[in-house]
Parts: C-alpha cells; sequence; structure tokens
C-alpha cells in the first residue's frame, strides 16, 4: 500500500517536521508514505475575494496534479470518523486501491472543483488547525489506523 499525503507549503518549525519523520517512519511498517509538498501561493498586500479565490485555484490545479488513487481531502466540513472507523475505512479503501492520496490545503483552503472531485472529505474537528499541525495529526491517525487493524497496542 502507498499513502500520499499531498499538502500546500512546507514545514517551517522543526518540531513539526522532527514529528512528520517519526510517523513516516512508523508508518512504514505498513506502508509506503511519501509527503509530497506544493507550492504556497503569496496573496497581495491588498487582497480581494477574488484574489483568494485565484490563489485557491492555483494551489488546487498544483494538488490535482500530484494527486494518485483513492482521493481523501481533509475539509472542516467533512465527515468525522473516530479513530476505529477510519481504521476500518482505510481496510476497506485497501480492497480496491493500491494508493491513498490524503490532501491538505492550504490557509485559504482548495477550490471547489477539487472538493467535487475527492472521493472522501474528512473533518478532524469543528475547529480550525493549521495546515501544518493538520499533516501531523493526519500522519498520527494513519499510524494509530494500521495499529487498530493489526492490533497492535497503541490505541486506546
Amino acid at each position: 500500500m502507498k499513502i500520499n499525503i499531498v499538502c500546500v507549503g512546507t514545514l517551517k518549525e522543526k518540531y513539526l517536521h522532527d514529528a512528520v519523520i517519526e510517523y513516516q517512519k512508523r508508518i512504514s511498517r505498513f506502508a509506503n508514505c511519501e509527503i509530497i509538498e506544493v507550492k504556497e501561493e503569496r496573496l497581495p498586500q491588498n487582497y480581494s475575494n477574488s484574489d483568494i479565490e485565484l490563489v485557491k485555484e492555483k494551489e488546487s490545479v498544483r494538488l490535482k496534479d500530484k494527486i494518485e488513487g483513492y482521493f481523501v481531502l481533509l475539509d472542516i466540513n467533512g465527515t468525522m470518523l473516530d479513530s476505529v472507523k477510519f481504521s476500518k475505512k482505510i481496510e476497506q479503501i485497501k480492497q480496491t486501491n493500491s494508493t491513498i492520496s490524503f490532501v491538505i490545503g492550504g490557509s485559504y483552503g482548495v477550490s471547489e472543483n477539487l472538493k467535487q472531485n475527492s472521493d472522501l472529505r474528512l473533518s478532524f474537528s469543528p475547529m480550525t488547525f493549521p495546515h501544518q499541525l493538520a499533516r501531523v495529526m493526519l500522519l498520527e491517525q494513519i499510524y494509530r489506523a494500521f495499529t487498530i487493524s493489526n492490533n497492535i497496542t497503541y490505541h486506546k
């Protein structure tokens, strides 16, 4: 199984980078996990709503080019799953797909077109999290899902 984490921007904080490396290492027992970063667009000094939409469109085109297999979009308005249900969902996806691409948009989200093309919209919470932290949270949940499905003590 191959898992792609496709995201906008790079990690700027060392502690987040270290956490990503640790969870990638843990996940490698179960799947090949790759982080794919695309360029983050910048807004002009005095921006408008149309500027924000343009940023979302440009970033979404870059994201779309990197998506393979089953497409899960992290979306605050998506479906919320507990860890056990998330584990079952990954097992279900594995039956028909060899690759899962999890997509984390930029600060302003992704285009409506990209949302509509997702196979699953997944939400961690109705709260808003920085997209850099969401990357670590996603990796931890993927690792947790694999430990659940393989009956390895980690999940409580």
